[in-house]
């Protein structure tokens, strides 16, 4: 563009701008100057009655943020509303787009949850925690000066397609407008089709923030309402845009061509899911299929799992313990790998293992709340991703062993459950992460009461930074816990254990503070 034809079209707009002034917006809408200047700037997303809560969240000093939000709490606006405008101030600002925002985004749920598991005192820790966190990161990243998401205007959808198809197509043009256009127009049905739409996109690839984020936001909704679908979900889509551009292995057959294999091959298509029970043995069988598998192998077993019957939620189990694995063997960071907050040796953030956890956790719940198709697609591709994860991400895992070792579980004289928690508690202070794992087995093996351990594990899931993981780990290993028979769910709290002791030592940002004002 030339500087003549730029100056001419600056003049022009001025000149627009100005008759608009001059004969008033109902006149300029008839002569369709103002639907003109609407079709050039974008248009700011408004959450109605939320809009005060969600600016505070935006534009609140972060260290003027925490007093703010109690003092909000005592004036009667509860912990959901205070998520749900962290959670759109988050969207807006972000999209989906930047590393620390989509985490956090990611921790809102959980943190809710964590507080429904506290006394009615100390119940706004896990929640401000993560607000502390939103509103620093969105002031880090300019503010409201730099938010992403706009105003959307629906695309006109074809007929004859699903609907997912077509939003799918358009992730993959790698055209960000037509992608949101398109959700736009699907997210005017009700929020569980737009989900369902959604994952045909989501199921392209295993990347884990992709598998995540979807489910994460989805979680939300279950909090603070599903009228806001449109806005939460529609990050997802344009992170699966964004991913479009990463350069993936192409020797190695991905989602995007294994999956419509499997379903085929299988006759999962036009299936609904099955019941058929399975027994603790096929169930532990099933879960070292996964995880010593390849890949293509692993989707393959559960692929053959659902077309024999058996119920999503015993394969789902299965897929939870081969990731768990995951945890439990890793030898934590090499010396190469050691950053700031990570070092060498450790296992939490965004370790093979929590991440596998995180992704199986999700995977799961999405087989849950999505319809046969993405029932069947999620398990699939979820066994699919522990065994490329444990391929895929370096290491020896079958040939390390899980914790807790057979000396670490002999070193423990203790039977008292009382003591055993002190012990436990001494060891995730030092980072002993074998010897914390090692008393949880324990304490589970003789049949104490998991309540004691999660009120333990959940105190230093609040106090500690994590990585900007540990909510969701809690939360993964809480779910995986009940979720779980018998014989196989203490390895859930064990893992977790191990993972605490880990990133014990460093505090949450704006922890101190937070416990001075609410005296607790």
């Amino acid at each position: 563009m030339t500087t003549k034809n730029t100056r001419r079209e600056f003049l022009s707009e001025v000149g627009r701008g100005m008759l608009v002034a001059s004969v008033g917006a109902s006149v300029a809408g008839e002569l369709g100057l103002g639907s003109a200047l609407a079709a050039e700037t974008p248009t700011a997303l408004s959450f109605g009655a939320m809009e005060p809560l969600v600016c505070l969240m935006q534009e609140t000093p972060v260290n003027q943020l925490l007093p703010a939000l109690v003092k909000k709490l005592r004036s009667g606006t509860d912990l959901r509303q205070l998520t749900a405008a962290g959670a759109l101030a988050n969207a807006r600002t972000f999209g989906g787009e930047d590393y620390v925002g989509f985490h956090t985004m990611m921790a809102l749920a959980p943190a809710l949850h964590m507080a429904q598991e506290l006394p009615t005192d100390l119940q706004p820790l896990p929640v401000f925690k993560i607000l502390y966190r939103n509103t620093n990161r969105i002031q880090e990243q300019g503010g409201r000066k730099q938010e992403v998401l706009q105003q959307v205007k629906p695309a006109q959808l074809p007929e004859n397609r699903k609907g997912g198809e077509v939003l799918r197509d358009a992730v993959r043009s790698k055209k960000l407008d037509s992608a949101e256009q398109v959700f736009a127009a699907l997210a005017q049905n009700s929020a569980d089709d737009a989900f369902n739409d959604l994952l045909y996109a989501v199921h392209d690839h295993t990347e884990v923030h992709r598998v995540v984020l979807p489910y994460r936001a989805w979680d939300l909704l279950g909090l603070i309402g599903k009228e806001q679908a449109h806005t939460l979900l529609r990050q997802s889509v344009r992170y699966c845009v964004k991913a479009e551009s990463w350069t993936y292995n192409p020797n190695q057959e991905g989602p995007r061509t294994l999956l419509p294999r499997m379903l085929e091959e299988h006759k999962l298509l036009d299936r609904a899911r099955g019941d058929r029970k399975a027994e603790d043995a096929w169930v532990d069988q099933l879960s070292q299929t996964i995880f010593k598998s390849t890949p293509a192998q692993a989707a393959a077993a559960a692929a053959a799992a659902l077309a024999e019957g058996f119920s999503p939620v015993d394969i789902g189990e299965a897929m939870t313990l081969a990731a768990n694995q995951l945890i439990l063997r890793d030898i934590g960071r090499t010396p190469n790998e050691e950053v700031a907050g990570k070092p060498m040796g450790s296992v939490h953030g965004d370790s093979i293992g929590v991440h596998a956890g995180d992704s199986a956790n999700a995977w799961n719940n999405m087989a849950r709340v999505g319809n046969d198709r993405n029932c069947f697609a999620s398990l699939i591709l979820g066994c699919y991703q522990v065994a490329l994860d444990r391929l895929g991400r370096g290491g020896h895992f079958l040939d390390w062993q899980p914790l807790p070792l057979g000396r670490h579980v002999t070193d423990v004289k203790s039977t008292d459950p009382t003591s055993l928690l002190r012990e436990a508690e001494e060891a995730i202070r030092g980072n002993l992460q074998a010897k914390a794992s090692a008393i949880i087995h324990r304490y589970g093996e003789l049949g104490h009461p998991s309540r004691p351990v999660l009120d333990l594990m959940l105190r230093f899931a609040i106090s500690e930074e994590g990585a900007l993981h540990a909510e969701k780990f809690y939360r993964t290993s809480v779910e995986g816990f009940a979720a779980t028979r018998a014989p196989f769910r203490w390895r859930h709290l064990v893992a977790l254990a191990r993972v605490t002791a880990s990133e014990f030592g460093r505090p949450a940002a704006g922890m101190a503070e937070l416990r001075t004002l609410l005296k607790v």
